[in-house]
């Protein structure tokens, strides 16, 4: 670069030839030409692709082997030495290793996902669940957390359930949305099987029944990301770390659920007031753009339970999965002849003793 600027100088500036500076220089005079047209060197720029005469017959089979391994555990894939090998021995390829591996490397580079970092929008969220160990009542066991970030203030809400259920699925939402004060405008999730039934030919989500509810009550907008794409959904997944490291070591040690949670909300409400890099305003300073973005909540909060159809047999007995709940004999079916016929029963019961009712 020093002897870019030297030449660039002699000539623009102290007026010589580009002659006389070539030959000073030691330089083409077709050289000193290209460097007066650009105020840095521009680099090399292929105008054709690499010809590669020996391996040409041969691309076909590796990009076939490369596209096949896109399908196969990352620890199975093919490398440029084994895929010589097969060339060698299956196709009766002669040429050498290292045309084969630059061509191999090329490919790979050429096909490797790129990522640029995301903006997010005030008012969305993003939802998932996680894992740790915990003692509640003094018997140590496994903490199923929902974490809910917001993207764009990095404010969080972590709540712990004892399972991952439908029913703490439903009631993460409804504690979440009363801690923000608001409902987000949309939430991204993973496809988990407690908002998604089924995954549909064209990408589009079939939802549950539970998950539908809950969106009804609150009218929120959902995205789900895709399959095993854990950096859709890059910020609560750092999230469900930090809280596990931040929240849950050494081991969280309380009475209750519910005292475990109060105390989760609290470390919450602290961490507003954190400055994170990249940022001069605090946490709680973002979340007011949030909060303003947000929808205001619904009257009453969403009933965080799972609601099936059932049938009560003659014994006033409904079941629900595997238990049987006794239900008022007003619900059993034909209730009116039974309930008569034990009357009149014992009406007469009472008469033949003679005693009075």
């Amino acid at each position: 670069m020093e002897l870019y600027a030297r030449v660039r100088r002699a000539v623009l500036v102290e007026g010589r030839s580009q002659r006389v500076v070539a030959r000073e220089f030691g330089l083409a005079r077709k050289t000193v030409r290209k460097m007066l047209e650009y105020s840095a060197p521009p680099g090399y720029q292929r105008q054709k692709p690499v010809r590669r005469p020996k391996l040409g017959p041969w691309q076909g089979v590796i990009d076939a082997i490369l596209e096949d391994d896109k399908q196969r555990p990352r620890k199975q894939r093919h490398t440029a030495k084994r895929i010589l090998e097969r060339l060698r021995a299956e196709h009766g390829y002669t040429g050498g290793y290292t045309i084969v591996k630059d061509y191999v490397r090329e490919k790979k580079l050429g096909g490797r996902e790129m990522f640029i970092p995301l903006s997010h929008a005030p008012g969305e969220a993003q939802a998932d669940f996680g894992e740790a160990m915990v003692v509640i009542a003094g018997v140590e066991c496994k903490a199923h957390f929902m974490v809910f970030d917001l993207p764009h203030s990095d404010d969080c809400f972590v709540q712990a359930f004892p399972a991952e259920t439908t029913e703490a699925f439903l009631e993460g939402h409804v504690r979440a949305f009363d801690y923000f004060g608001g409902v987000p405008t949309r939430i991204l999730y993973d496809n988990t099987t407690l908002a998604v039934a089924k995954i549909l030919g064209d990408g589009e989500r079939k939802k549950t029944r539970a998950f539908s509810e809950l969106q009804s009550h609150y009218l929120f907008a959902e995205k789900f990301g895709r399959p095993a794409r854990g950096n859709d959904k890059g910020k609560v997944e750092n999230l469900v770390g930090c809280a596990r490291r931040n929240f849950m070591v050494p081991l969280p040690r309380f009475a209750s659920w519910d005292d475990f949670n109060a105390w989760l909300e609290e470390q919450c409400r602290k961490r507003q007031a954190a400055v994170l890099r990249s940022h001069t305003e605090t946490i709680g300073q973002r979340l007011q753009r949030d909060l303003q973005a947000m929808a205001d909540l619904p009257p009453a909060p969403f009933e965080a339970c799972e609601q099936a159809t059932g049938q009560v047999s003659s014994q006033s007995l409904v079941r629900y999965q595997t238990n049987d709940y006794s239900v008022p004999v007003a619900f059993t079916r034909g209730h009116a002849v039974h309930d008569l016929t034990s009357v009149i029963m014992l009406d007469k019961l009472w008469r033949l003793l003679g005693l009075k009712r």
